[in-house]
Parts: structure tokens; C-alpha cells; sequence
């Protein structure tokens, strides 16, 4: 009997080990498993992180006077899409709080994103100051430049301009083929017959020779047709392994400087600091966008009109130009004010200035 007894205090004690031992290993389980964060609480969610194809990255900028226009925008790519979005919202320190508010006390409140600070010294010695058009000396319209500066956890995202719409679905452009070595895709300004005849009518240019000055030097050597078809950087798709593997940022940074002392371009030239250099850094060397998907000109002109038809058709809407839907009457503001939603701040209004059209 004492054998026996010792016999089953022994099996006891392994039997004890062996629970200890599966408990154990439950725990660890459990604790290396990955938690899901909440985005909008500032850590890193999985949609952030896991960089697949299932996610559709957009980075967009958010300043404190145009804050509605952001949200307009988010609000439009979330009504219209079945895909996951995950926004880069950037903007600066001062309107971090106005942003997160702006998200958290509105029909937002659902979305993932992370906001982005962008710091304005970046840009030091690298902007001449401009009268014409002080609105596009604003840091974050040269956010663009800086994509690899943004703590961006995707290899390809979409860049959107604030004063946009987005009406089509958001994964086909998100899905557009890049051509081998190109870090970038843009809609060009010659691609749709129907808007030559409005662009002609308000005086937009459309090649490169409204956004460079030719008779400089640098220029010249450049070896640009200035007749070539020019694109908008207000909408594109970016691969930022090929961007950083081709130093895009750091080109853009030296024809920057090289304004600054040669004064190569300005803002009274097509109405745009920001672009010139990309038109330059980019030249040949980007595959091109189905043109209804940046759909553009509608705020140069308070008159500025498409036909009902064509604009049902357009996957996305520009204002580019200084007649933004928020602050002026507009042949075709409403197409921008449906998507809008009011500020829980009162910080931004819609205006609604009279343009006289």
C-alpha cells in the first residue's frame, strides 16, 4: 500500500505539472498576439501597419482655415467606396486638436486614420516669397514633396488636394498599373477634349510653357518640349519605394532652391508654386491617370461650366483655381456642398461670396 500511495502522489504531481504547463503556454500565447489599436487614439492600427492591398492609403493635408474642405473630402471617399481607407491627415500644430475634434464630434467618427505634424522649417530657403497668390505659399500645399517624411506605413498611396470630390470608387484608382521605374501617376491637362474648349475660355494653360520661364538658362538645358501636355499634382498615385529609391524629394528640393536664386517659375505663372517642380522632376517619367479621375479647372471661374452629364461621369472633381465651393457661388457648388459637413467648433463656415457670375 505505502508503494501505492507514493506511486499516486507521483502521478499528482505530474498531472499538476502538466496543467501549470498548458496554462502557461495559454497565457503566451494570448500575450504575443497582436492587439488591434484604435487609429483614432493615435497608435499604429493593423490598417496602418500591415501595408497590403486590401487597404486603400490617402494622404491628405488639413489647415485650420480650410478644415471643412478636408472633411468634405474624406466624407466623399468614404461615401463612395466599399473599400478599407486609411487617411494620413497632415496638417500643423496648431490645428491638431481642431482636426481630431472636427473627426470625433461629427458622422467621421468611424473612420481610421492617423494625423500626421508636418514641420514648416523643412521648406527654409527653399520658397521665395510671393504676392500674387500668398493661399499657395501655405506649408502644407508643399507636403506633396515630402511623402517619405510622413512616418507612411504603405508602399503606394493616393495624394489628394483638399478642394477635391471624389465620386468614383477609390480602390480603382488606388489599383492603376505604374509602368516599371515610375514612382508616380497623374492625370494630364491634354487628355479630355471636353474641357479644351473652357480651358481656352478662361485662360488656364495647359502646357508646360505657362508654369516655366524658357528664356532662362536652366531651363532651356532641360531639353522640355514647352509645348508638351502638363499634369496637376493635386491628384496622384505614389509608389514610395520607387520615390525614395529615385531621391523624388531631394530633386524636388533642388529646383526649389534653384528658384529661389534664378526665379525659374512663380505663382503669377498658371497660378502654382508647388507645381513647377514636380512638372520638371516628372517629366516622361510617369504613367498616366484615366483623365476622369481628376476631373479639374471648376474653380477658376465662378462661370466655369461642364455639362450635368459629363460631371455624373467624373470619378473626381477638382476646385482648383481661386473660386473654392466653400467661399464663392459657383456654377457647380453644390456638387461640393452635399459632401459637406459642418464643424462642431464653428471654426469654419461656408461664406458664400457673391463672384458676380
Amino acid at each position: 500500500m505505502s508503494l501505492l500511495r507514493k506511486i499516486n502522489r507521483v502521478l499528482l504531481v505530474l498531472l499538476v505539472v502538466l496543467v501549470c504547463l498548458l496554462l502557461h503556454n495559454s497565457l503566451l500565447r494570448a500575450s504575443s498576439r497582436p492587439t488591434p489599436t484604435d487609429h483614432r487614439k493615435g497608435g499604429v492600427s493593423s490598417l496602418e501597419s500591415s501595408g497590403t492591398d486590401d487597404v486603400v492609403p490617402v494622404v491628405i493635408c488639413a489647415s485650420e482655415e480650410r478644415l471643412g474642405a478636408t472633411m468634405a473630402t474624406i466624407n466623399s471617399i468614404i461615401s463612395n467606396t466599399e473599400a478599407r481607407v486609411f487617411f494620413y491627415i497632415v496638417t500643423l500644430r496648431d490645428a491638431v486638436k481642431l482636426t481630431r475634434r472636427y473627426i470625433e464630434k461629427t458622422k467621421l467618427k468611424g473612420i481610421r486614420y492617423k494625423i500626421v505634424e508636418f514641420n514648416p522649417m523643412v521648406l527654409k530657403g527653399k520658397v521665395k516669397p510671393d504676392s500674387s497668390r500668398p493661399d499657395l505659399l501655405h506649408p502644407l500645399n508643399f507636403v506633396r514633396f515630402y511623402l517619405p517624411l510622413l512616418d507612411i506605413h504603405h508602399n503606394r498611396v493616393i495624394y489628394l488636394d483638399d478642394d477635391v470630390i471624389v465620386q468614383g470608387e477609390i480602390q480603382d484608382l488606388f489599383n492603376v498599373r505604374l509602368k516599371a521605374g515610375h514612382a508616380a501617376a497623374f492625370a494630364t491637362d491634354c487628355d479630355l477634349p471636353i474641357t479644351h474648349e473652357m480651358v481656352r475660355s478662361i485662360g488656364m494653360q495647359t502646357t508646360y510653357m505657362g508654369f516655366l520661364d524658357f528664356r532662362k538658362r536652366e531651363v532651356q538645358d532641360l531639353g522640355i518640349n514647352p509645348r508638351d501636355c502638363s499634369f496637376n499634382p493635386g491628384v496622384f498615385v505614389a509608389d514610395m519605394k520607387e520615390w525614395k529609391k529615385q531621391k523624388i524629394t531631394k530633386q524636388l528640393e533642388k529646383w526649389m532652391e534653384e528658384n529661389v536664386r534664378e526665379n525659374l517659375y512663380s505663382s503669377a505663372m498658371a497660378g502654382g508654386v508647388a507645381t513647377p517642380p514636380m512638372l520638371i522632376v516628372f517629366y516622361g517619367r510617369f504613367t498616366t491617370l484615366d483623365p476622369l479621375w481628376h476631373v479639374r479647372h471648376l474653380g477658376w471661374s465662378p462661370d466655369a461650366r461642364y455639362s450635368d452629364g459629363f460631371l455624373t461621369d467624373a470619378r473626381l472633381l477638382h476646385w482648383n483655381g481661386p473660386f473654392k465651393p466653400w467661399s464663392h457661388r459657383t456654377v457647380h457648388s453644390g456638387l461640393w456642398e452635399r459632401w459637406f459637413i459642418p464643424d462642431p467648433s464653428r471654426r469654419f463656415t461656408l461664406t458664400r461670396v457673391d463672384s458676380g457670375g
